[in-house]
């Protein structure tokens, strides 16, 4: 079991370091989550219970709200940058390491608030969670909500996603689909006596490099989203013309959008290039909906106004997918707010400014306090 400091005993810094100092890769979180079970059980104010490797926390005050505040365990693969270490840049102190932006240190304020805000004002439900880098199928918010929904109630719920101590509403959907060409193979010495399933896919690319990003504003906030090609695959040998070619799309739509809103808006863009070459098919291979800001429900109000007091905290978009969606989906509005540049995610140097740290768990604080 991993041993983590006494969440409360020691600065929210100092734990940082520890979380971090902890591999957890995406299907090996089990020792990072039994020093989160131990360090949450050892206060008697807590509920805490274990599913798999996702360790989840409450408090029963009989408060009028209740608010979840959630995070993920895992890292992506570790790259010679486990343990930590604390660096200078630019004049600030930084901890260096795998997972000091996405996400130990939302972790990190998570543990500390929950040893320490005994009495907040509202009913809060903490929820460590395992499985976020990797399938959605595996997420283990995803598995919470199917075995304990009861646990994910609340009113409002905040994300401790990176997002450089900044409020990031919502998020965008997004939508992978294939475009499937089809051809005839040949020598291609002789490549008249075959049909080049490549070439095909031309006029797709072409209207996908032609094509201009919309800014959409939903609630407030304006929504950047992209469409265009993340992959291509073709060809079985230099001297064979292909006679199957498929280019991956992805389109990151704003949370006004509806998946099927999403399908028909990429079907629009390619129907130019799918009239233009019979037999291109197009197929929807993976969609998550968007989520909705949410920042006019009371409760996140008060953490916009809390935040911005405490730290001066600014109110942005989020552009990429994240978790927020699944609240959403139960009903949940939900913002993204924790320490570390989301830029900085999954980067061989990551790397976060400790005073990010300890502002977001001012901010926190002061709202739940």
């Amino acid at each position: 079991m991993s041993t983590l400091p006494a969440p409360g005993s020691v600065p929210v810094t100092e734990l940082f370091r520890a979380v971090v100092d902890v591999p957890s890769v995406s299907g090996d979180e089990t020792a990072l989550a039994d020093g989160v079970e131990a360090a949450l059980r050892a206060h008697p104010h807590l509920e805490v219970l274990r599913d798999g490797d996702a360790v989840l926390a409450r408090t029963s005050r009989g408060r009028a709200m209740r608010v979840v505040v959630a995070g993920h365990l895992d890292t992506v693969p570790i790259k010679d940058n486990v343990p930590g270490r604390l660096e200078e840049r630019d004049g600030r102190e930084v901890l260096w390491g795998r997972g000091s932006v996405d996400m130990k240190g939302g972790v990190a304020v998570m543990l500390h608030l929950a040893a320490t805000l005994v009495d907040p004002r509202y009913d809060v439900t903490w929820v460590l969670y395992d499985h976020e880098e990797v399938d959605s199928s595996l997420n283990g918010l995803g598995r919470v909500a199917r075995h304990h929904p009861e646990w994910l109630d609340g009113e409002f719920a905040i994300l401790a996603e990176p997002t450089d101590a900044q409020i990031e509403g919502g998020c965008n959907g997004t939508i992978r689909v294939e475009v499937r060409a089809s051809g005839t193979a040949a020598h291609s010495a002789r490549a008249w006596r075959g049909h080049n399933a490549v070439h095909d896919l031309a006029p797709v690319l072409a209207a996908l490099a032609g094509h201009t990003a919309e800014t959409v504003t939903v609630d407030g906030l304006d929504y950047r989203e992209s469409l265009g090609a993340v992959g291509i695959r073709g060809g079985i040998a230099g001297n064979v013309v292909p006679d199957e070619a498929v280019v991956t799309v992805n389109y990151r739509f704003a949370p006004s959008r509806s998946v099927a809103d999403a399908e028909r808006y990429v079907a629009a863009v390619l129907a130019p290039a799918l009239a233009a070459v019979p037999g291109l098919t197009l197929t929807t291979t993976d969609a998550a909906a968007g989520a909705r800001p949410g920042l006019d429900h009371p409760a996140a109000a008060a953490f916009v106004e809390a935040a911005r007091t405490a730290t001066g905290a600014r109110v942005n978009p989020k552009y990429g997918w994240t978790d927020v969606a699944r609240f959403s989906e139960l009903g949940i509005p939900a913002v993204n707010f924790g320490p570390g540049d989301p830029m900085l995610a999954h980067h061989d140097d990551e790397h976060c400014p400790t005073q990010q740290v300890t502002d977001v768990a001012a901010a926190l604080a002061a709202w739940l306090g």
